[in-house]
């Protein structure tokens, strides 16, 4: 389970423990956490919060899917939006779940997705099959936040937390010009010019919660 808030997560766990078909192998607070218990621990599934500290759960489901091919991801979100579920998709998840499905809907998720299906919510799946049927794009290739690079959304993520240029380089293992660069790029690629815009962006792309 990689869920940074505490009560969610203990509630989950107890919810989870209770079946006797589920075993919980390991709990993360944020991204990279998440990531190296994937590495090592391989688990038949993740459960993901997409709104994770240090490394977005958007950019965890990649990695994760990068270290451990097999693990299958379940996204339980608050997102709503087709922009959301689709990038999540194309990052590599199994399965769409928002935060007030009811239990019995979260089992039934999960086993789908380890039988191997793919899984939307109900609430969500009608609209985004109605928005593929009228051809409706769900995000601009061009835009620009595609336009950026992993790396870059790690960064914008990381001053969005508050971290500065130094903290962000030791996090990174890069060096405090390199930050900067990356900063410029982001500044220069999304036409922002300061590091609140940039905490403001990184919110509406959900990297960081309010």
């Amino acid at each position: 389970m990689a869920e940074d808030h505490t009560i969610l997560r203990e509630g989950l766990r107890a919810l989870l423990s209770s079946k006797s078909q589920y075993l919980i192998a390991g709990e993360a607070r944020d991204g990279l956490e998440a990531i190296r218990l994937a590495a090592r621990i391989r688990p038949d599934l993740v459960l993901m919060d997409l709104s994770l500290p240090k490394i977005s759960g958007m950019d965890a489901i990649i990695e994760i899917k990068r270290v451990s091919p097999a693990t299958k991801i379940l996204v339980l979100t608050v997102h709503k939006t087709e922009e959301y579920v689709a990038a999540t998709f194309r990052a590599g998840a199994d399965g769409y779940i928002l935060k007030d499905a009811t239990s019995e809907e979260l089992e039934m998720a999960i086993n789908k997705v380890l039988e191997g299906y793919r899984y939307l919510s109900p609430s969500i799946a009608d609209w985004v099959i109605e928005g593929f049927l009228e051809g409706k794009r769900t995000q601009d290739p061009s835009s620009p936040w595609e336009s950026l690079t992993q790396r870059e959304r790690e960064v914008l993520k990381l001053v969005a937390e508050g971290y500065k240029n130094k903290e962000i380089a030791d996090y990174l293992c890069i060096s405090p010009k390199t930050v900067e660069r990356h900063r410029a790029n982001l500044m220069r690629k999304l036409n922002l010019h300061s590091a609140s815009a940039l905490t403001a962006y990184a919110m509406e792309k959900g990297l960081v919660t309010k």
